[in-house]
């Protein structure tokens, strides 16, 4: 598994001089929130504060300052005789989008702790409709400040909330090639071995004889979508998730004649309840799209999921299931 965190890793170690872009402040509508960051080297970035032509301004302004040697740099370059009221050497930049007078203003730093701020609204004037402001902070990485990103990374990351994929037939492929864009620790489970090849690297897997015993060890507020090839199986883990009682979601492949089966054997065969049997949702991604396809299924399944994750999350007893009903509902 190639975690998210092990991504940032390797483009701190990979690109040479890197430059920080980070949402510093933010009023009315921005693309963005406060706190969301971009990593910008010469050649490549990571991650996003939004796109448009804020951030082409951002990337822009962050690549003059990679291209501009700090003034320790400077004075090792320097020629034998050149003293400082002699030219400076010319150094290379990229072309700047600079923003219009009267509305963004670049305030760098002096010393080594080199910085910018774009302060821009997002307005007509650089053709974005938004309506809100930005303030952008620029610095460039060094190793103590790379440490602290791999760090808050780590961190983030062991907050993000599970999704278990049970089955990696084509819907479950398709469910975790979506879910791997998402801020989430999916994990794909599977009796067989054949059926975890070609998973996302940002994903993880596990093969196991007994699919449903995993459902115990997973963390509070797990979501959980059922679709192994197996219709029994079904019903065992989707069983062992209800009675969980603290599962964000639990979702079941299939058809109504299948939900049905399944209620009539878990409230007569295994001990169910039909406060438990309210919890569950099933067909995955509902059943309004009448498209069957994999990709499409699994879209629907990954929006709905992120919804009850992030329902579960704001809810007052957030260690309790909230039943389908009402979460369709609100």
């Amino acid at each position: 598994m190639n975690s998210k965190v092990q991504s940032l890793k390797d483009f701190l170690a990979g690109q040479g001089r890197i430059a920080l872009v980070e949402v510093a402040g933010t009023k009315g509508s921005t693309p963005r929130e406060k706190g969301a960051l971009m990593l910008v080297s010469q050649s490549a970035i990571l991650g996003t504060i939004g796109g448009g032509q804020l951030e082409y301004m951002a990337i822009d302004k962050a690549q003059q300052m990679l291209f501009s040697p700090s003034r320790g740099e400077m004075a090792a370059k320097r020629p034998e005789g050149v003293g400082r009221g002699s030219a400076r050497p010319k150094t290379s930049s990229t072309a700047a989008a600079t923003p219009p007078d009267g509305f963004a203003a670049t305030l760098p730093s002096r010393g080594r702790d080199i910085r910018a701020t774009l302060d821009v609204p997002l307005g007509p004037e650089i053709g974005q409709c938004c309506g809100g402001r930005v303030e952008v902070l620029i610095r460039l990485v060094d190793a103590a400040l790379a440490a602290e990103l791999v760090a808050a990374a780590e961190a983030e990351e062991a907050q993000l909330p599970h999704v278990y994929i049970f089955g990696g037939g084509h819907v479950g492929q398709a469910l975790a090639s979506t879910i791997a864009l998402l801020p989430v620790h999916g994990v794909v489970i599977e009796t067989r071995a054949e059926a975890l090849e070609g998973m996302p690297e940002t994903v993880e897997t596990r093969l196991t004889a007994m699919p449903e015993a995993m459902v115990r060890d997973a963390p509070a507020g797990t979501a959980f979508a059922i679709l192994t090839h197996d219709h029994a199986l079904d019903f065992l883990i989707v069983a062992e998730a209800l009675k969980r009682g603290d599962a964000a979601y639990v979702g079941m492949i299939g058809s109504k004649t299948k939900k049905a089966t399944f209620k009539n054997w878990f409230l007569k065969s295994a001990d169910g309840s039909e406060a438990e049997f309210a919890h569950l949702v099933s067909p995955i991604g509902g059943d309004a799209v009448k498209d069957k396809r994999p990709q499409v299924i699994a879209a629907l399944a990954a929006a709905e999921i992120m919804t009850a994750l992030v329902m579960h999350t704001a809810a007052p007893n957030a260690g309790q299931q909230v039943p389908h009903e009402k979460a369709i509902a609100g």
